[in-house]
């Protein structure tokens, strides 16, 4: 039986929550990947002029980087004002200020206008756009989890991480049309400014949909009980990152490893692809951009179904599967962008792009499940957002030097695969975590009853520790 706190919403509101997820993760990712796209298609040209064409992309994903390295901080202050004052808050300040960096990078003098300042000026709102998505993705994610019926969490979170492929799409489609219907310096003097400038129009819808839903019903009970400790008990809690760092140290360490393989192999086959194709295949932009196009629609279908199957058997063995198949496809992923076609190309996107969203797809659960209501803001934002800039930030650049440095895709493809090992070592590490109940967890930061001995790969059952809400209790919170 469930706590009134964590009571599955009535069909309607539940969609609703998704929607607000889904469309403000969506807006995000657009602007996010939109970057990487221009960094590999003409920031080489507009901002890093004057060098060889493979070290100006070098250059470029330079500060394509600096995003990921402002994610943790945005993580850190994200999940602190998240766990505090709650979770739909946070997420309507990330989609302004995401918007607002997207749409400020439309405006943006190139280097022939005002120098060296062009590239600073950009770097700098990258930054601004990396610390917002640092916050987005936890909020969403858990205001999701939260809400969602626990039988089914796996399937209901996997929708905003749809917004990825999404966003993916929806970028790569506006560039698409643009190199299709502008010639190529139209779309480098003035084109490639417009898919910016509609982030603009992206965040107001964003917004008018985010601001309709509710707080999370599990974060407003945490929080009722917490104040009423405080009034009775005179107890304070722990600041989130405390409680984190001491209570759920193993629970980082493992989605950051779990966000190895999945971060790197994502850029590896969406952003650093444009280039391998562009220049070591010399396919045409519009052929790789088409390729990545379509698989990331497949991409999108695909991620709810892999989440759903996550309920059936667990998180685990579906991040495995996942896992261990891009590890496996690395190689022939490689030889069939080597034909320099579009239908080996796209297959070999496509298989790619599936294979990762069986590792994307129940992450947001997963990691949900991995902390406790007063810190799982920050404990799951911590844990994806610190591991991405070991991850996804460096790895079209590390990509991109292996083939000016070795002439060869096979090193990019060992790359992946070191990934894939820290991944597959971190998953087996954990343990199952569906069957747990988010509601059932310490007011200052403790693990849910049960979980601090939890035996790796053992699901905890209602009537066993770590099940249910009623079984367990919370626990008690101590003095600073």
């Amino acid at each position: 039986m469930s706590s009134p706190a964590t009571s599955p919403p009535t069909p309607g509101s539940l969609r609703r929550i998704v929607a607000a997820s889904l469309i403000g993760t969506t807006i995000e990712w657009y602007d996010f990947f939109l970057y990487g796209s221009a960094a590999a298609l003409v920031f080489n040209q507009l901002f890093f002029p004057g060098s060889d064409p493979l070290v100006g992309t070098l250059l470029s994903f330079l500060t394509y980087a600096v995003g990921f390295a402002a994610r943790p901080l945005g993580a850190l202050v994200f999940g602190h004002f998240g766990d505090r004052l709650g979770r739909k808050k946070l997420l309507v300040l990330s989609l302004l200020m995401m918007g607002g960096a997207t749409f400020a990078i439309g405006l943006l003098p190139t280097h022939a206008a005002i120098g060296s300042a062009a590239p600073v000026l950009l770097t700098l709102l990258r930054l601004v756009q990396g610390f917002a998505l640092g916050g987005e993705w936890g909020g969403a994610v858990l205001l999701v989890s939260e809400h969602g019926d626990a039988r089914r969490r796996g399937y209901w979170a996997s929708w905003p991480q749809t917004g990825a492929p999404a966003g993916q799409l929806l970028a790569t489609g506006v560039l698409a049309a643009l190199t299709a219907l502008l010639s190529e310096s139209a779309f480098t003097s003035w084109g490639w400014r417009v898919p910016f400038l509609l982030s603009g129009v992206l965040v107001v819808v964003g917004l008018w949909i985010r601001l309709s839903v509710d707080e999370s019903p599990v974060f407003k009970a945490a929080l009722a009980r917490a104040e009423q400790r405080r009034a009775t008990e005179g107890t304070e809690e722990r600041l989130p990152i405390v409680a984190v760092l001491r209570d759920h140290w193993r629970d980082v360490l493992v989605a950051m490893g779990a966000r190895m393989a999945e971060n790197i192999s994502y850029y590896v086959i969406t952003a650093f692809i444009l280039v391998y194709a562009t220049t070591a295949v010399e396919a045409s932009r519009q052929t790789a951009l088409n390729a990545v196009l379509v698989a990331s629609a497949v991409h999108f279908a695909t991620i709810p179904l892999w989440g759903a199957l996550s309920d059936r058997i667990g998180r685990r063995p579906v991040y495995l599967i996942g896992a261990v198949g891009v590890g496996a496809w690395m190689f022939p992923f490689f030889l069939l962008v080597d034909q320099g076609s579009f239908g080996p190309l796209l297959l070999a996107v496509t298989v790619g792009l599936v294979l990762h969203g069986a590792m994307y797809a129940p992450q947001a659960a997963f990691f949900s499940e991995l902390f406790s209501t007063r810190v799982r803001y920050s404990g799951a934002s911590i844990g994806a957002q610190f591991s991405s800039v070991a991850a996804g930030a460096p790895a079209p650049l590390i990509a991109t030097a292996l083939l000016a440095s070795y002439g060869s895709s096979t090193p990019v493809s060992l790359y992946v695969l070191a990934a894939v090992l820290l991944t597959v070592l971190a998953v087996v590490c954990a343990a199952e975590t569906r069957h747990r109940d988010l509601g059932d967890a310490g007011a200052d930061g403790e693990p849910a009853s049960g979980d601090r001995g939890a035996v790796p790969g053992r699901t905890p059952q209602d009537g066993q520790p770590g099940g249910s809400a009623e079984a367990a209790g919370d626990v008690a919170a101590r003095p600073v």
